[in-house]
């Protein structure tokens, strides 16, 4: 396609919806295509890896992961930029859309299959979107598959026994320092979306279609709930806020969810990976946490560090961090 980009996604990909809000944000011309309905043949001469989204740029070349496809046609579309001006909030919202792709997720896929009214409504909208015109029967075996499948994958984001209470605590604490953060403005970093935005977003939208989460949300959360339904056709509403008024509601954040729990996972892992560890266990607040390596992590990590060590003056923000407990282990 000579006018536009191709998206191949899923609505039940986190991934997949960042990417779209992004594109749908910067108004770039797009297709929106399911992955089922793709072509196979166009689909593997132009990804890398199984794996969604993939965007076909005009010019054919297949990009994935959503954080370099973002950060790729950034550079293509700079305007309306997605980075505010200041650099200790440019900064955090890098931080913040690592931290929504990588422990949002866990949080995100932990609900959708921890329980049985959430594994139903889950494996019944994969099975209808991978075959939508399966008889009932055909559908209700596919779904089953689909269930028993996903539901044994849990461990890949960390959701076990031992986990499964922290994830759910941290799930409803974020929630509730979101929607303090979200009562005086309509996205993350002011009056337009953020990088930060679409990485946290991704996950949260996916929750909100879930049962469990939606109800928490809907019966909770109400300026989280508008921001989600914000985000599906984002638009800027005005300027990003400086740090200094940003900070009140988004420091909570950053030292009690970022900074206790995912930035010391973060390194543990890495540790984990480094020293071929098949498991590993990390204390995060008061607790302990045990799961095997996430290998992918390990490179996102290096984009962040890399994306930190980019910055000219960082002595404002290496304040921050060191308040937030985020910035031991970036300079490596």
């Amino acid at each position: 396609m000579a006018d536009g980009y191709r998206i191949i996604g899923a609505e039940m990909s986190p991934y997949s919806v960042k990417v779209r809000a992004y594109f749908r944000y910067k108004a770039i011309p797009h297709q929106w295509i399911l992955r089922n309905a793709a072509s196979q043949a166009e689909f593997e001469k132009h990804a890398k890896i199984p794996v969604i989204p993939l965007v076909i740029s005009p010019d054919g070349t297949g990009i994935q992961d959503s954080t370099p496809i973002i950060d790729q046609v950034e550079k293509l579309h700079p305007e309306p930029s997605i980075h505010p001006t200041d650099t200790v909030a440019r900064f955090i919202s890098v931080l913040i859309e690592e931290f929504g792709d990588e422990w949002g997720n866990k949080w995100m896929f932990h609900y959708r299959w921890a329980r049985d009214v959430d594994q139903i409504s889950s494996a019944g909208r994969i099975a209808r979107m991978r075959a939508p015109h399966a008889s009932e029967e055909q559908h209700d075996a596919f779904a089953a598959q689909v269930a028993a499948r996903m539901v044994d994958r849990v461990w890949f984001v960390g959701s076990n026994a031992t986990t499964a209470p922290q994830i759910e605590a941290g799930l409803q604490e974020m929630l509730g320092l979101l929607d303090a953060h979200l009562v005086t403005r309509p996205y993350l970093f002011g009056a337009r979306p953020a990088y930060g935005d679409f990485g946290l977003w991704g996950q949260f939208y996916e929750m909100w279609t879930d049962p469990t989460v939606g109800a928490l949300i809907g019966g909770g959360a109400p300026n989280v709930l508008d921001w989600i339904h914000r985000m599906l056709w984002p638009k800027a509403e005005g300027a990003f806020e400086s740090w200094a008024s940003l900070a009140p509601t988004l420091m909570p954040i950053l030292t009690k969810q970022v900074g206790r729990q995912f930035w010391p996972w973060t390194l543990a892992n890495e540790t984990a990976l480094r020293d071929g560890q098949q498991e590993f266990s990390v204390t995060l607040g008061d607790k302990v946490w045990t799961q095997r390596p996430q290998k992918y992590h390990a490179r996102s990590l290096g984009m962040l560090r890399a994306k930190y060590a980019e910055i000219a003056d960082k002595r404002d923000l290496d304040l921050v961090l060191a308040a937030t407990g985020c910035l031991a282990g970036l300079r490596a």
